[in-house]
């Protein structure tokens, strides 16, 4: 998924693409800064520098493995010359780039990956360039601050469902004879009730797939799974309070895990706390 936004920066509007594992800034918006009327010359003045092909080549070998190099090369030995000329476009088309992109229509122009859009903001001015890094890093500052909070926030309401869950395995699942190791196994097959339910597997299958990550199952949970788990949490103590067999409350929690994620990933406000 992604969505646009804007920071200002100098009193220049810079808006970029985020998704979910980069960003794209546009460069066009950069280039206003410089000159605000014919701000695709500034780009296409900055693309003829053969320190600025290099760059981009060396990016898109590190970052994309369908690169073509050959039609790089033929660039390169071309850049510095009065005639050569180099748009957007015509890099994206040739070399197969994925590190600049091109967008047409309202809120269009030339979108450059993170790394790339600051160093043209270098060329094009290194006090613009700064101011740009400070907005842009105070935004995804307040972003993160955001989601961590709303992340947490779940996360104790997950705990606190979770001592419900287990007072009413307590009260109707385990006899008060059992040793503790005992009592651990119920508990531990009771949160994998939920765990299957909600994930599909069990906490051990999930290890065993994940070997290396930190944390447990539920720690790498996306935000609707972690709401879901607090409401099955407490249907489950419900259940076990009915006294319904655990291939009941399998079932049943299974059907309401489905029904209530597909519930969520349609809900607009839960995407906007992403």
């Amino acid at each position: 998924m992604t969505k646009n936004k804007s920071i200002t920066v100098k009193g220049t509007d810079v808006f970029f693409i985020e998704g979910e594992n980069y960003d794209y800034i546009s460069i066009t918006d950069i280039a206003r800064f410089k000159n605000p009327q014919e701000p695709k010359d500034v780009v296409k003045n900055w693309m003829r520098s053969r320190n600025t092909i290099e760059f981009m080549g060396l990016w898109e070998k590190l970052h994309n493995p369908q690169f073509k190099g050959v039609e790089f090369d033929s660039f390169m030995y071309q850049a510095g010359s009065n005639s050569f000329v180099l748009s957007p476009s015509k890099w994206i088309e040739a070399t197969n780039a994925i590190g600049i992109q091109s967008k047409r229509g309202v809120g269009g122009g030339t979108f450059a990956h993170k790394d790339i859009a600051f160093e043209f903001a270098s060329w094009v001015s290194a006090e613009f360039k700064l101011y740009l890094l400070v907005e842009f890093q105070r935004l995804k500052e307040i972003e993160s601050s955001k989601h961590n909070l709303d992340w947490n926030l779940q996360r104790t309401l997950s705990k606190i469902n979770y001592r419900i869950h287990t007072d009413a395995i307590k009260e109707q699942l385990v006899p008060p004879t059992i040793t503790r190791s005992q009592a651990a196994e119920v508990y531990a097959g009771e949160a994998d009730i939920l765990n299957v339910s909600l994930f599909g597997i069990t906490a051990k299958q999930w290890r065993s797939e994940n070997v290396g990550k930190t944390g447990n199952i539920r720690d790498h949970a996306t935000l609707e799974q972690l709401v879901v788990l607090t409401n099955l949490e407490s249907i489950n103590s419900v259940l076990i309070r009915q006294q319904l067999p655990q291939s009941e409350r399998l079932l049943k929690l299974n059907e309401i895990a489905i029904t209530q994620i597909k519930s969520l990933l349609s809900n607009n406000k839960i995407k906007n706390l992403k």
